[in-house]
């Protein structure tokens, strides 16, 4: 049976840092691409970055380059997000997804792309 568990999210001002988490189950963790996904009331869920089944390639979409930062420890089957410099537009919840294929490819934006998903943790921005 799969878990997929994430955990971290909370209240934030502009400008501050949240680290997600993300922990997997009843899965061979290490050869599993992974994703994090996050929706905003009244929008449609969007791709924010993917890691490799190793984690040394990484993907994100342009606007969380240079803030966001995918990283994954596979002895511990956990998955990071480390969030800084938070907009007010980041405010949505977050979610982590698995694709057995182990790789983020042309695709990895596409929720259609993942087996399992987590079932949300929710990030707030203020101001």
């Amino acid at each position: 049976q799969v878990q997929v568990v994430e955990s971290g999210g909370g209240l934030v001002q502009a400008g501050g840092s949240l680290r997600l988490s993300c922990t997997a189950s009843g899965l061979t963790f290490r050869l599993y691409a992974m994703g994090w996904f996050r929706q905003a009331p009244g929008k449609e869920r969007e791709g924010v970055s993917c890691a490799s089944r190793s984690g040394h390639i990484t993907y994100y979409a342009d606007s969380v380059k240079g803030r966001f930062t995918i990283s994954r420890e596979n002895a511990k089957n956990t998955l990071y997000l480390q969030m800084d410099s938070l907009k007010p537009e980041d405010t949505a919840t977050y979610y982590c997804a698995a694709d057995s294929d182990g790789t983020c490819d042309s695709n990895w934006g596409m929720a259609s792309e993942y087996q399992y998903w987590g079932q949300g943790t929710q990030v707030a921005v203020s101001s």
